[in-house]
């Protein structure tokens, strides 16, 4: 049967991307009960967990390619009918986590004093984020176990159980971190006790998910390294987000704990809102996916359509909804009177983005299922490097502030766009095969 100009049923395309949705808003949701719990302890330490957030982030988001590339090579496997040479994939995956997680945590208690000081500079707010750090740290390899678990589950289009297991950790998390900070007097610390306890919970469940699989569980180093290869690209380019995101951050620390503050309520809401549009993108990514494994390039593109409209429109409702709560919604997170007057400078640059970041987002997660990292990784270095680092740091030279920052954030959207767009019309992205993706060349 041809498949030309065919498009995947709204109702299975939703059918991934709900779930998708609640995994992904999931794990930001919490961060923002987070920060509207410690927002209220004052600005320093809601700035010390603005830093240590972005560390933190920082650290784990450089390994997406323990979910993303996990996706990726199960989905075309999937596709292919191999179910269990998919699963096992999500069990080297699991490996690779608690390998890289180890060393993670040990590496975060020799340097969390020194880096929080280095983008901070010495005092109040780089000592709080340290100490945040080096608890939350300890639980990197239950984070990057989750992400593997996610992975492999999004690759054989089960997007069910992996948002039960999250819900399951990140609710013990969000009903103990009010309990830690306040009745038992632990502060800023008790937020990242809360956070450590809901993520060993998620990641024994996961490893559970794989138990009851009944395959191979034992390490294959030959199909890890294959991993690690693929993963080559999605490092590079989460670095090139890693480096401006956590120079905004620095940005905004320097100029002031108010404008630290403020940054961190809206950047928290920034990425709260664009992993909810990235759910279509995971959808997205596993169809693709499977499309490509099974030998169907019109079916692939048709997704790829597909998304980027429903994207859009995504993110216009988004913006709406949004620049309407611009009066009542900055106040749930601080009681500061001097934060709340600067998240404005951000606010308008942060509703008028989505409609921007919802096609973006979209396109990313078609061209991560067809494993067409390279270009990604040279699309987002490229945006990096002309738009958003050079307004960041000359926000902080010429005292641009928020405003400076968020417009920098602006500019490396709209390059991301055509970027994308440039390469979706190509077509040259949609290549066949039922061989596991790796890293192109």
């Amino acid at each position: 049967m041809s498949d030309r100009g065919e498009r995947v049923p709204l109702r299975r395309l939703l059918a991934l991307a709900v779930p998708a949705l609640g995994v992904l808003a999931a794990e930001p949701l919490y961060v923002l009960v987070d920060t509207a719990v410690i927002g209220h302890l004052g600005a320093v330490p809601l700035a010390g967990l603005a830093l240590g957030g972005t560390l933190f982030t920082l650290v784990s988001s450089q390994l997406t390619f323990l979910s993303y590339g996990t996706t990726a090579r199960t989905a075309r496997l999937h596709g292919a009918g191999r179910r269990q040479d998919a699963v096992t994939e999500g069990v080297q995956a699991t490996w690779l986590a608690v390998g890289i997680g180890v060393a993670l945590l040990l590496l975060a208690q020799l340097f969390a004093v020194p880096v929080a000081e280095l983008l901070a500079g010495p005092g109040e707010i780089a000592d709080a984020a340290a100490r945040w750090l080096r608890i939350a740290l300890l639980g990197a390899p239950m984070v990057l176990i989750t992400m593997a678990g996610n992975g492999w589950m999004r690759g054989v289009q089960d997007t069910a159980r992996p948002l039960r297991i999250v819900l399951v950790g990140n609710g013990i998390s969000a009903v103990l971190c009010p309990l830690m900070v306040y009745p038992l007097g632990w502060g800023l610390e008790g937020s990242a006790v809360a956070n450590l306890v809901g993520q060993s919970v998620a990641a024994a469940l996961f490893v559970r998910a794989l138990v009851v699989e009944r395959v191979e569980l034992r390490p294959h180093l030959p199909t890890m390294r294959a991993q690690l290869g693929m993963g080559r690209d999605l490092v590079l380019r989460t670095a090139a987000f890693q480096v401006c995101f956590l120079s905004a951050t620095s940005v905004a620390a320097r100029t002031g704990a108010e404008s630290a503050a403020a940054h961190q309520v809206v950047w928290q809401l920034w990425m709260f809102l664009s992993l909810v549009l990235d759910s279509l993108a995971i959808a997205a990514q596993s169809l693709v996916g499977a499309a490509l494994g099974a030998g169907s390039k019109a079916r692939a593109e048709g997704i790829a359509r597909q998304v980027s409209w429903y994207g859009l429109g995504f993110g216009v409702v988004l913006g709406v909804v949004f620049a309407a709560l611009s009066g009542i919604l900055p106040a749930l997170f601080t009681s500061d009177e001097a934060v709340l007057a600067t998240v404005g400078h951000a606010w308008w640059f942060f509703v008028a983005l989505q409609p921007v970041a919802g096609v973006v987002f979209a396109l990313d997660g078609v061209f991560l299922g067809a494993g067409d990292a390279a270009y990604l990784r040279t699309a987002t270095m490229l945006s990096a490097a002309v738009g958003y680092l050079p307004m960041i740091w000359l926000a902080l030279a010429f005292d641009w502030g928020l405003a400076g920052i968020w417009t920098g954030l602006s500019l490396f959207m709209l390059l991301r766009l055509v970027t994308l767009l440039l390469r979706a019309r190509s077509g040259r992205w949609a290549v066949t095969g039922t061989a596991p993706v790796g890293a192109s060349a």
